[in-house]
């Protein structure tokens, strides 16, 4: 069989997704409470998100003044181990990923 070729090549175009990350976007939370004063939060945004002082506090008062504040942004890898040190702090903290829409 000669003049057929083995190997056809077609021309289409597959439809497929393209996957541009593999990290999913997340915001780490800190909730307000009761229990906590301005001072532990601020300390604690500083010591464990790198905050400097004043972007503590307005953290901290978007905190107290909404019941809850997106402090950090990132991946899960990352935040993962900050949300561990602020709820062993005894504040209440949560990792949500952020919606793509």
């Amino acid at each position: 069989m000669t003049g057929i070729p083995t190997n056809p090549k077609h021309d289409f175009q597959e439809d497929v997704d393209t996957l541009e990350s593999t990290e999913q976007s997340c915001s780490l939370i800190v909730w307000n409470d009761e229990v906590n004063t301005f001072e532990w939060v601020i300390e604690t945004l500083v010591e464990v998100c790198g905050h400097s002082e004043e972007q503590a506090e307005q953290c901290a008062m978007i905190i107290h003044t909404q019941g809850k504040y997106a402090v950090k942004h990132g991946d899960y890898d990352t935040l993962k181990p900050m949300c561990d040190q602020i709820t062993d702090r005894g504040i209440g903290a949560t990792i949500e990923v952020m919606s793509e829409f």
